[in-house]
């Protein structure tokens, strides 16, 4: 006997969403906008020319603080539970970084940003659907003397060349951020956390707005020309094309930083030989693939023979030994081809080897490429 399916929650825009013709789909226990009444590819070239709103209030946003109120407690708690470093770490700065267990392998992937003054220090979390409730879970146990709440809001990306413009009409101070900088900005007389950051490779911003005026400054946003909405659908797509990771495809528990090309996630003062070297969860498994490298690495491939390759494709050497397998494909509506990340065996990529993704017992060739597929646009 099975046990039933819990019910799908819904975000705060939900009627939103509903009256702009969104087609629903389940999502990490959401009921999320998968694409409008245009379609997906619409929408995302729709995001490469100009400006979209993408919902992703699905995600967990955390407030972390120390219980006792000292930075010294905040930070070393943290340090102690992530690769992280907060000695250079300045005030309003957003990084990536990784919830690892004790294999090294990636639990999920986050986005923190580092809130600190003369009068508090805080860090601001985005965690994914998926695993904000494990990851509230497991970093309230291995941080005992932090607060750690959830944040009750709506959180929106407004993505695309033209986002600077269209909120500088609400906020003409988004316009002095930078690729990863956070700032409280004013929408429509509402205080909003802003980051200028996303998950397509375009410029843009993820803004969390309050629940009782998320509806009015979305609205607004919409009543902009030059912005759309767009669905989950083409959210997956650029972050594809611009050879972004999606935890649950391309990493995921059994996966490390080294196999999956986030070696950059670790400070290098948490390497070996660095003034603050391991302390966080996997960090022995970590540190020796560092030096030693991975028996199989995520890689970005591309194809011409014109049939899309999805997940879970096999990947074939010349002989037809199985040298990996496909973790996300699509075709690329930017590029007009397949583009696909496919976790393989780091033989098979030595020399000039011919590689091979099976779709219905056909052999099509796929060639290396390197990522992204698709240059990101981020205003540095």
């Amino acid at each position: 006997m099975t046990e039933p399916s819990l019910p799908l929650r819904e975000i705060p825009l939900h009627a939103l969403h509903a009256a702009h013709g969104a087609r629903f789909g389940a999502f990490a226990g959401f009921r999320m906008p998968i694409q409008y009444a245009g379609g997906l590819r619409a929408e995302h070239l729709h995001t490469r020319a100009a400006a979209s709103v993408f919902d992703v209030s699905h995600m967990g946003q955390l407030r972390v603080r120390a219980r006792d109120g000292r930075r010294e407690t905040l930070y070393a708690q943290l340090e102690a539970a992530l690769p992280v470093d907060f000695a250079d770490w300045a005030d309003g700065v957003q990084r990536y970084s990784l919830l690892l267990n004790d294999a090294g392998g990636i639990d999920d992937d986050l986005m923190l940003v580092h809130l600190a003054d003369a009068e508090r220090a805080e860090v601001r979390i985005v965690a994914n659907a998926g695993n904000r409730d494990a990851d509230l879970a497991r970093l309230r146990s291995l941080c005992p003397a932090l607060a750690i709440d959830e944040i009750d809001a709506a959180l929106i990306a407004l993505q695309g060349p033209q986002a600077e413009a269209v909120l500088s009409a609400l906020d003409p101070d988004c316009a002095s951020m930078r690729f990863l900088q956070a700032r409280t900005l004013s929408l429509l007389g509402a205080r909003c956390f802003a980051t200028r950051s996303g998950y397509t490779g375009e410029d843009g911003f993820e803004i969390s707005l309050p629940l009782d005026r998320a509806h009015e400054i979305v609205e607004r946003l919409l009543d902009d020309p030059r912005v759309s909405l767009a669905g989950l659908g083409a959210r997956d797509t650029l972050r594809l094309e611009a050879g972004l990771p999606l935890h649950g495809n391309d990493i995921d528990p059994t996966t490390t930083p080294v196999e999956s090309g986030l070696s950059f996630a670790i400070p290098k003062s948490r390497r070996a030989g660095g003034t603050k070297t391991g302390g966080f969860p996997g960090a022995d498994a970590v540190l020796h693939q560092l030096v030693a490298g991975a028996a199989r690495v995520l890689t970005g491939f591309a194809s011409h023979a014109g049939v899309p390759i999805r997940a879970h494709a096999t990947i074939v050497d010349e002989n037809d030994n199985r040298v990996g397998e496909v973790s996300s494909g699509t075709l690329s509506p930017t590029l007009g081809y397949p583009i696909l990340l496919a976790r393989v065996e780091n033989a098979a990529l030595q020399g000039q080897a011919s590689l091979y993704a099976m779709v219905r017992e056909r052999r099509l060739p796929v060639e290396r490429v390197a990522l992204p597929f698709v240059p990101k646009r981020y205003r540095r």
